[in-house]
């Protein structure tokens, strides 16, 4: 026995020390940091922080400015900038675990590195690589200066990381992730069109999930003003914190860049704001801007796929996932890539789909977003959109002249009008396999409306302005997809507004922080649900419910009506975000009740009582709700009473330029510029001015920011 017990316990080692060799996967050294520095030298930035510590950021050239916006950025978030970049590369899992693997999966999925490898070189502008060349060299800097920080094996950055990072995200916001999800799951149910000549139009088994997301933007004339000013809110609906969570910079250079706004980790150029001429503010649209095959494949050959009565040959690659199990040991995973004619190809539990897709091996984004830094005025920015690279994204945009718009920007493909592309496609048929995308001047525009007012709160562009030369949807093809819903805050602002009533400062701002939900809204129809339910049976119950019958459907956070209602609707309205069945009406209103006595022993707690914002330890009341025009979305409903906002409002600005051009600008962040620092004094410095709906002002005079800065200094050099 004992002979046999080691004869075992050998065998064991032997396997044990197989797979180690197997697993063993360790990640290469970084480079020395006098070589990740070297490439610094070429460059000169000046990086002032203010008050709050927001990073302005000034060189002779507009590639010195994205170094040293590099440079700062890092020095606030670096963690996950280098999460951005690990997934970019199809990396992540390699650092995170099993989880970050379908998003590995999807760069291979996607091509995102055979566009980078067929078209950078040939594609980006000498000044766009520039940009980027810079941005990675600022990164390298932090991390030569930073290997405690820098992952190993992340080092160097490259500015084809920076291209890849807007090729392989740009197409997620309008939706495309939610796309290839649904396609992967157990219960994809397939809509299929059939050719229009047929007896039907289209065979639905059951609908599809449309996920909206959120934003608001508006602009005002200086007509409607009433003061002779022109306003533009930027007010974009992000997450709090990670890798899409805004962070605020202003850039210049003695090249003419100078502008401030928004950004997300790995950027290099703003990416919403406002310079001295002009600013925009962008809303996620959600156009039907992919398209979704089913295919036949051989039964005889899993390689191959049916097209035009033949069968076509699979173009086939193989993504290696590496998978972090402990220390240097990973998993590697192998997983086929497809591709057919129509694009990537998913095998899914349900079939085979392909999918082709709106951004779908684009790599001019970082081009467009430069050039509208660089926008001087209407005329400009007109010229940059129209490279059209981008995807989707709204935008609401005005000018020191007075000019004000709206654009529903989306790369728009050129499709056949005669079938219907809101459901899946016989994948059999080459004619439906679109090239290339409708011309810049299809795109739904709307400039100078005649009521001086335009917004997008992520609704239908047919509303985006209050007066009667609204875009209309007979002047559209049906095949452009254009979405047609409307959001609780667009209703709202409908009914806040009259198409003349002067609009200043104070009034812009009212509807801006509005916090009310409007007639057809879905916790209206939650709570008349809840109403007309018969409760005379259950007391307390209906004791409840004569209490919510007073709401007014407003979530100031002085409320004692609002936490009661907004328990009830939370779940109904977050759905189609967070993609989990609500309860029942009666349900949600029950399991309110509930808590709210659980945790506070009455169901009237001040809505501030129980809705918070959150940073570190500290909390702050604040009002608003889901799909408010203050937005406020909470991580979960808490188990210590309280709810936590996780997105929503968050880095705002009001831009206002007066009858002689002259600019000033108020802009708030939830937080700080200290995103993961919470020793810092800047980790959570604007918060209270945040959920009290008030302001700072930006700086935007270089003069006025030198002599108020609280620390200068050059990236590579001694401070000043």
């Amino acid at each position: 026995m004992i002979r046999i017990l080691s004869g075992l316990a050998g065998l064991a080692m032997v396997v044990l020390a197989g797979a180690g060799v197997v697993l063993w996967d360790p990640l290469p050294a970084n480079p020395p940091p006098a070589v990740l520095a070297a490439s610094a030298d070429a460059y000169d930035a000046e990086i002032l922080r203010d008050e709050y510590g927001v990073p302005h950021i000034r060189g002779k050239r507009d590639r010195d400015a994205s170094f040293g916006l590099a440079y700062a950025h890092a020095e606030d978030d670096f963690e996950t900038i280098q999460e951005v970049v690990a997934v970019t590369r199809g990396k992540l899992a390699r650092y995170r675990g099993k989880d970050a693997a379908p998003a590995d999966y999807l760069v291979s999925l996607l091509g995102v590195w055979d566009t980078i490898d067929a078209r950078y070189e040939t594609d980006i502008p000498d000044d766009v690589k520039a940009i980027a060349e810079a941005y990675a060299a600022g990164l390298n800097l932090y991390a030569s200066q930073h290997p405690d920080e820098t992952w190993t094996g992340l080092a160097p950055f490259t500015p084809q990381d920076i291209v890849a990072g807007f090729l392989f995200k740009t197409p997620f916001f309008y939706g495309l992730d939610e796309t290839l999800t649904g396609l992967f799951s157990d219960d994809y149910t397939q809509s299929i069109a059939l050719d229009p000549q047929g007896d039907r139009k289209a065979f639905l088994m059951a609908p599809k999930t449309l996920s909206e997301r959120g934003s608001n933007a508006f602009a005002v004339s200086p007509a409607r003003s009433g003061d002779g000013v022109t306003r533009l809110i930027i007010n974009s609906h992000q997450p709090l914190t990670g890798p899409v969570a805004w962070y605020e910079a202003h850039i210049a250079s003695d090249e003419g860049l100078d502008i401030t706004g928004g950004i997300f980790p790995g950027t290099p150029v703003i990416l919403h704001g406002f310079n001295h001429d002009i600013g925009w503010a962008n809303t996620v649209s959600a156009q039907d801007l992919s398209d979704t095959y089913v295919l036949t494949r051989n039964p005889d050959n899993r390689n191959q796929y049916l097209l035009d009565g033949d069968w076509q040959d699979f173009e086939t690659s193989t993504a290696i996932l590496h998978v972090k199990l402990w220390g240097p040991f990973a998993l590697k995973v192998k997983r086929p890539v497809l591709r057919s004619a129509h694009g990537p190809v998913i095998e899914a539990p349900t079939g085979t789909y392909a999918i082709r897709y709106a951004g779908m091996g684009e790599i001019r984004q970082l081009e467009q977003y430069y050039r509208l830094n660089r926008s001087t005025g209407l005329d400009s920015f007109l010229d940059a959109m129209s490279l059209n690279a981008l995807p989707s994204i709204n935008y609401v945009f005005a000018d020191k002249d007075g000019n004000i718009g709206f654009i529903h920007n989306a790369q728009y493909p050129a499709r056949d009008d005669a079938w219907d592309w809101s459901g899946d496609l016989p994948g059999d048929r080459s004619d439906l396999i679109w090239d290339g995308y409708r011309d810049w001047a299809a795109v739904p525009k709307l400039t100078n409306p005649v009521s001086g007012f335009v917004f997008n709160a992520n609704n239908t562009p047919y509303s985006a302005t209050d007066g009667p030369d609204n875009l209309a949807p007979e002047d559209f093809p049906q095949s452009m997809g254009l979405q047609t819903n409307q959001t609780n805050r667009a209703l709202r602002i409908m009914e806040l507004t009259d198409g003349t009533g002067p609009m200043d400062r104070a009034r812009l701002l009212s509807i801006k922080f509005d916090t009310a939900y409007a007639e057809g809204s879905e916790a209206r129809q939650v709570i008349e649900t809840v109403l007309a339910q018969d409760w005379s049976d259950e007391p307390d119950m209906a004791e409840a419910a004569a209490f919510l019958a007073e709401w007014d459907f407003d979530m100031d956070m002085s409320s004692r009506h609002a936490a009661l209602g907004g328990l009830t609707t939370l779940r109904e309205i977050t759905a189609r975000y967070t993609h989990i069945p609500p309860p029942s009406p009666e349900t949600a209103f029950r399991e309110a009740v509930s808590w709210l006595m659980e945790h506070h022993g009455r169901i009237d707690p001040e809505w501030g009582e129980v809705n918070k914002l959150a940073r570190g330890d500290q909390t702050w009341p604040i009002s608003g709700g889901p799909d408010t025009l203050r937005a406020v979305y909470p991580a979960e409903i808490r188990d210590d009473g309280t709810l936590h906002m996780n997105a929503g409002d968050t880095w705002i600005a009001l831009v206002e330029w007066d009858a002689d051009g002259n600019q000033t600008a108020r802009v708030i962040h939830p937080f700080g510029s200290a995103t993961l620092d919470p020793n810092s004094s800047h980790y959570a410095d604007q918060a209270e001015l945040f959920a009290m709906e008030n302001w700072r002002r930006a700086h935007l005079d270089w003069l006025e920011i030198a002599e108020s800065a609280t620390r200068r200094y050059h990236p590579g050099q001694s401070a000043d």
